[in-house]
């Protein structure tokens, strides 16, 4: 869509994104692809991230988003359009850090939904959730600018919704692999995409570039891509864990 759109067409705009992935040739996440290749100016970038489901947006649930600029004044004007009686919004500065979480947190769906379909309990997707959670700050540590507090909502609330909801169809693609399915089945099963699975080679191939250590993805990438049985792997991974 952007590469067909005329020159100068953005020009002075606001441009948000509420994309959650990683531009495949360019392996860069929305917000860097606006800024690089398609010469957006960062304080003109505004990135729209959880955490929420759409399902209870449309039901009318009251839920939370978190909208994203460089400066808090933007992301003030944009948060105004969108509050209303069941929306309410949560004002960041992290343009990137917040995207990345929003694509991370599908990889990590996909992981605890193995881990419920080969039958691990509450108490080991407690401790699964929590290396997630560090591991996504080690991430976000080596790739993004400036301090990064995972325990906010648009990092940590959003990875917790998306592992635990029913709605997640991330987690439903892991549980079907948990219980046995094959790669190609479990996706052709399903009527919706389950964007972690994209993501996984994308987010392993830069965490290899910068070196961080991140056996959750690894995991998941062993299974998605190498054809690597989701108990075995699973079982191996839980020795990494405290």
């Amino acid at each position: 869509v952007l590469e067909g759109m005329a020159e100068g067409a953005l020009a002075g705009k606001l441009v948000c994104s509420t994309i959650k992935g990683i531009i495949p040739d360019e392996n860069m996440i929305v917000g860097e692809y606006l800024r690089e290749v398609v010469g957006i100016p960062e304080e003109n970038i505004v990135v729209i991230t959880g955490p929420c489901h759409a399902e209870e947006i449309a039901l009318e649930r009251l839920s939370f988003l978190t909208v994203a600029a460089k400066e808090k004044a933007v992301a003030e004007r944009v948060a105004g359009v969108l509050k209303n009686h069941y929306m309410r919004c949560t004002l960041s500065t992290d343009i990137y850090g917040t995207e990345y979480a929003a694509v991370m947190k599908n990889i990590y769906a996909i992981a605890a939904g193995m881990c419920h379909g080969l039958g691990y309990g509450d108490n080991f997707q407690a401790v699964l959730i929590s290396n997630a959670a560090r591991e996504m700050r080690r991430f976000m540590k080596s790739t993004c600018e400036g301090p990064i507090n995972i325990k906010k909502s648009a990092y940590l609330g959003d990875l917790l919704v998306t592992c635990y909801s029913q709605f997640s169809r991330n987690r439903m693609l892991g549980n079907m692999l948990g219980k046995g399915y094959t790669v190609k089945s479990a996706k052709a099963e399903m009527t919706m995409v389950a964007e972690g699975y994209y993501a996984v080679p994308l987010v392993a191939k830069i965490r290899k570039k910068h070196e961080v250590k991140m056996p959750i993805v690894k995991a998941v990438n062993e299974v998605l891509y190498e054809g690597k049985s989701a108990k075995k792997v699973m079982a191996k991974l839980a020795l990494k864990l405290n």
